[in-house]
């Protein structure tokens, strides 16, 4: 072989590590504890919780789970004395910085289930993080589902997230 054909070879090579090297410096998202509150048969949603940690800024964009058609990323808050909860388009992840979802603040929303979740069982989750430099990455997150009152909501909480549409 020539120096020429070995360089045509090595480059790409490289290149293809750099660029996984670069992936695998951004993958460094954690997540911790994560559990979604298990369901009382026929009850259509539920939430996901868990703690995100970035080292560099990011954002949630999207999330899914295999246990439910819909899962968004929803913001739970009192406004005028009146607990709201609406869907968000993403959840910012400041450098360093603990972001918590947990009842009664940001959380992850599963709705129509098709079947009930039980205390004990695994949810998968997939959650996409975006950097600022547009890369994104896929978290898989495995969440064990605690009792129906686990980390209860304040009153008014998550009760209403039966009757939640979408």
């Amino acid at each position: 072989m020539s120096a020429f054909s070995i360089a045509s070879l090595v480059r790409p090579a490289a290149l293809a590590l750099a660029l996984s090297a670069a992936g695998l410096a951004q993958a460094q998202v954690t997540v911790q504890d994560a559990w979604v509150r298990a369901t009382v048969p026929n009850q259509k949603a539920t939430g996901a919780f868990m703690r995100l940690v970035s080292p560099k800024d990011a954002r949630v964009v999207s999330v899914s789970t295999p246990a439910a058609p819909v899962a968004e990323i929803h913001e739970m808050k009192v406004v005028d004395n009146v607990m709201k909860m609406r869907a968000v388009p993403g959840l910012e992840l400041p450098a360093g910085k603990a972001v918590e979802l947990k009842p009664g603040g940001y959380h992850v929303m599963l709705m129509d289930l098709p079947a009930q979740v039980k205390e004990g069982d695994t949810v998968p989750l997939s959650l996409v993080v975006e950097g600022k430099d547009g890369q994104r990455e896929t978290l898989q997150v495995q969440a064990k589902a605690r009792g129906v009152a686990a980390g209860a909501a304040p009153a008014g909480g998550h009760a209403g997230h039966g009757e939640h549409k979408h």
